[in-house]
């Protein structure tokens, strides 16, 4: 039970924070995440989750079909991790425009890992359902083990990950313009992997 409370506030936190930022004229990704688009934040810790450190090893469930994904164990592919809720607009509106990246993007060895942290799977089955299919990955953190150790300020929040396993890049909250930088970040990592 108290695990459940702990990620119920952290998941109204992030909502409060994520509606404070909308009520200022939406959702806007950190400064550091905006910086300069060639190379990592400097301001950031290399504490768990923050660029230049190691990407977590959490298991996360694929949404449809079981299995787990270890976040931790994807080296040799460069990956992009976003924590996304359905109760979070900005979520809702990143959602499409990263599955059309990751379209794009797969046949370039790009990845991307969309995990929701939806406590109930049906909030997140009825958002998804808008879709026929994703190109993207759908994973599922029920429990909230993925923001609790990333720590992100803002959802949805996006991680860029090398194809060594470090965060390269965090880009928190979201803009449209910030897919365009992203997608340019995970494009150079995958030249530079390859």
């Amino acid at each position: 039970m108290g695990n459940c409370c702990r990620v119920f506030c952290i998941a109204m936190l992030t909502c409060a924070v994520a509606l404070a930022g909308a009520m200022a004229g939406g959702c806007a990704s950190s400064e550091s995440s905006r910086e300069d688009t060639e190379t990592p934040g400097t301001k950031q810790s290399h504490k768990s989750g923050k660029v230049g450190a190691p990407m977590p090893s959490i298991l996360v469930k694929h949404f449809e079909g079981g299995g787990k994904i270890d976040l931790g164990s994807l080296k040799g592919k460069v990956v992009l991790v976003d924590i996304w809720a359905s109760w979070c607009a900005p979520c809702m509106e990143e959602m499409p425009l990263l599955d059309d990246m990751a379209a794009r993007l797969k046949k370039k060895g790009v990845q991307i890992i969309a995990v929701s942290v939806d406590e109930d799977k049906e909030s997140a089955q009825a958002f998804l359902s808008s879709r026929p299919s994703w190109a993207l990955t759908v994973a599922h953190d029920p429990k909230g083990k993925l923001p609790e150790v990333l720590q992100p300020s803002k959802m949805p929040s996006s991680y860029v990950v090398d194809a060594e396993g470090i965060i390269r890049y965090v880009n928190e909250g979201f803009e449209r313009g910030d897919l365009k930088v992203i997608e340019k970040r995970l494009v150079a990592l995958a030249a530079e992997a390859s």
